[in-house]
């Protein structure tokens, strides 16, 4: 825009007519975020007019004066007329003005002012303060402002709750970083209890979530910075609201009846008093009874979920402890610890330790609806009631499982993984309510599964194609164990019914079943037709008839299989499912044939091409099915195909596996602590023996 187009515009803004003046300030809107436009503003002598039509102005022309003043702010130009009376004049249009776009505005022009550095302003009133700071004057003036600020969150208006949030941030940001006076946590604690937790815990979940992005990825930092800033401040009992913290946890401990012997003790240790209980901070779950030293890891942050369990649930305390009072030493939850352990999982489950920086380039990077549900994490603006729900789920561990003291790091690894599961799993839109839910209703020996799914992917990770071979053995092991058990019911024998025929009926003395079972040196298939299944198997020289295993072509069955094992090289035949279960075995039709005594094989040449069936077995359960039909096949050098026998293999070689690893020695580079000390064999010889099958 030429020059005299800008002292034009600029003396329009000192019209009497309104409409000019409005024309003028719409115009100017649209082009002062140009730096060199707003030079040449200024040089004409437009920002005096400008700051009077912000501190004047009503209607349209006052939402454009803000908007053009905002915008000249954020090219880092006009400071000079930022002054305590126009800051008060845009808290009052926050706090008193219900339409959208002078809000917008007014909010985009106090974000400026706080977010602002201090030193370089530029500014010809060196006294005038920015940051959280400029605005306690006006807020002393309006003191409901915080609370209407926190109310703009829940407007329809997605544009005005982005220009909300983003003043709302700028204020916790300058408190945390620039307030000496270490006022910040009692500013935090009061946006708090205004609601903007709640307020953007529902924005986060919204549909409306990229509309917000931006804002809402700070808050979402910023809450870190806060729980980073809490877990940095060492616990010191010099100081009175830190020992003022210990002592309410300890007095919470104690039935209200007893409240006054309590203040008794106290006023005699105040007094110099050496008499304590001896156990006073052990019987609450501390280490020791020092236990300041026990919060080095998580700081104050710690004290304040512990603190806030006992306040809110002190009931439940005071049974526990009454609970614990009653068990011997070792059989009690340490209640503290616990707590501790669950504010440290927490903080490293939603990386607190994550830069802000990191956070933002992955916004910048993250653009799609899926992508932006994994990036929030609205879970996160609920810390203290996770943490109240974990160390609940910690105590139902712990007593399910009757853990001991030396259990304590077992029980909470469990708790890391249940929250890794339920927090980490839960979906952006669900509600802190259900997911505190899962977490009480959890099923041990589901976490118990996860665990070990986790061990194998973690020594997965560690040694890659060792434990790939591992589990590739363990699984030909499976193979052989699980053969030589088919087979061996093969060995031991049974009983099969035979199929009446109502068209070959001869008469009472028709056999009604046959006892079939493999020779011990496994090469052939005994079996004879009886009368009825007698209480005595029959021996095996007893069976007129046998097969010669060398001779089977293939089997024909109706059993269900498992798809994954089918093959086309396979002999196996599978047939439609029928009426009732049936092995058939098939071999080459009779060239020969020999007989010894009274027991004739049946056997074949396979030069003949033509198959006959030797045998036909009709099992009376699906697990006798799937032991003999993949029994047949193993002892022909075949694979299994039912799904009995693949599950069974599956679960021998899990277990092989999941016995190794829980066995594995623990000097790796994978595992933290203390390598175990091997034991002495001072006065052990070499005569000792391993009973493999726990015989006598």
């Amino acid at each position: 825009m030429e020059t005299d187009n800008v002292a034009d515009l600029v003396t329009r803004l000192g019209s009497d007519e309104d409409a000019v003046r409005k024309m003028a300030v719409f115009k100017l809107q649209g082009n002062m975020g140009d730096p060199s436009f707003a030079e040449l503003f200024i040089a004409e002598g437009g920002l005096t007019r400008l700051r009077y039509l912000t501190l004047h102005a009503s209607g349209n022309t006052l939402a454009y004066s803000l908007t053009s003043f905002a915008r000249l702010l954020e090219v880092d130009k006009g400071w000079e007329c930022v002054d305590q009376e126009l800051v008060e004049r845009i808290v009052e249009l926050i706090v008193t003005h219900p339409l959208v776009n002078i809000l917008r505005g007014a909010m985009s022009i106090l974000v400026s002012v706080v977010s602002h550095p201090v030193a370089g302003t530029g500014s010809e009133q060196p006294e005038m303060m920015f940051g959280f700071r400029a605005l306690k004057p006006a807020i002393a003036i309006y003191p409901q402002f915080l609370e209407m600020l926190v109310s703009r969150l829940s407007s329809a208006d997605h544009a005005l709750c982005a220009n909300a949030l983003q003043l709302i941030n700028s204020l916790m940001r300058d408190s945390i970083t620039h307030d000496l006076e270490a006022e910040w946590p009692k500013f935090i604690q009061k946006l708090q209890d205004l609601g903007v937790i709640r307020a953007v815990y529902m924005l986060m979940q919204d549909s409306a979530l990229q509309d917000l992005a931006h804002p809402l990825l700070e808050f979402q930092s910023l809450t870190k910075v806060l729980l980073r800033k809490w877990r940095d401040i060492s616990l010191n009992q010099d100081k009175p609201e830190h020992r003022r913290a210990l002592k309410g946890i300890y007095l919470a401990s104690t039935p209200k009846s007893s409240d006054e012997k309590d203040k008794e003790r106290e006023k005699e240790k105040e007094k110099g008093s050496k008499r304590h209980h001896p156990e006073k901070w052990r019987r609450l779950g501390f280490e020791s009874e020092n236990p300041t030293s026990e919060f080095h890891e998580v700081g104050f942050l710690g004290m304040m979920d512990l603190a806030d369990y006992v306040r809110s649930h002190q009931d439940e305390f005071q049974k526990m402890l009454l609970e614990q009072s009653t068990k011997p030493a070792r059989q009690r939850c340490p209640i503290a610890q616990a707590s501790l352990a669950v504010t440290s999982i927490l903080y490293e489950h939603f990386e607190v330790d994550k830069s802000e920086m990191d956070d933002s380039k992955t916004y910048m990077i993250l653009e799609s609806r899926s992508s932006l549900d994994k990036l929030f994490r609205p879970l996160l603006l609920h810390w203290t009631r996770l943490h109240v729900a974990g160390l609940q789920a910690f105590f139902r561990l712990w007593k399910a499982t009757a853990a001991e003291l030396e259990d304590l790091d077992k029980l909470v690894e469990l708790v890391r993984i249940l929250i890794e599961s339920v927090v980490g799993g839960a979906s952006r839109t669900k509600d802190v309510q259900d997911v505190e839910e899962d977490l009480a209703n959890f099923e041990y020996h589901r976490l118990r599964e996860l665990q070990m799914e986790l061990l194998e992917l973690t020594y997965e990770d560690a040694w890659g194609h060792h434990l790939r071979q591992v589990r590739e053995e363990l699984q030909h092991e499976a193979l052989q164990f699980v053969k030589e058990q088919r087979i061996r019911c093969l060995l031991q024998g049974a009983w099969f019914s035979l199929e009446s025929s109502s068209k070959k009926d001869l008469g009472p003395t028709r056999s009604t079943c046959q006892y079939v079972q493999l020779s011990h040196n496994r090469r052939y298939l005994h079996f004879g037709e009886f009368d009825s299944m007698g209480d005595r198997v029959p021996e095996l020289d007893t069976l007129p008839e046998k097969i010669d295993l060398s001779a089977v072509s293939s089997v024909v069955s109706n059993i269900s299989t498992n798809p994954d094992q089918s093959s086309s090289s396979s002999t196996v035949k599978t047939a439609p499912r029928q009426a009732s279960t049936k092995i058939t075995i098939h071999g080459h039709a009779q060239s020969t044939s020999s007989s010894h005594g009274k027991s004739h094989t049946r056997t074949g040449s396979r030069s003949t091409g033509k198959e006959i069936v030797l045998l036909t077995l009709r099992p009376a359960t699906h697990s006798e099915a799937s032991e003999w039909l993949d029994g047949l096949l193993m002892l022909l050098n075949q694979q299994p195909i039912t799904a009995e026998t693949t599950k069974l293999i599956d679960l021998v070689g899990n277990y092989g596996l999941k016995i190794r690893l829980l066995n594995v020695r623990f000097d790796d580079a994978t595992f933290a602590g203390e390598t175990p000390g091997v034991p002495s064999r001072n006065g052990l010889d070499e005569d000792y023996y391993y009973d493999v099958f726990g015989g006598t």
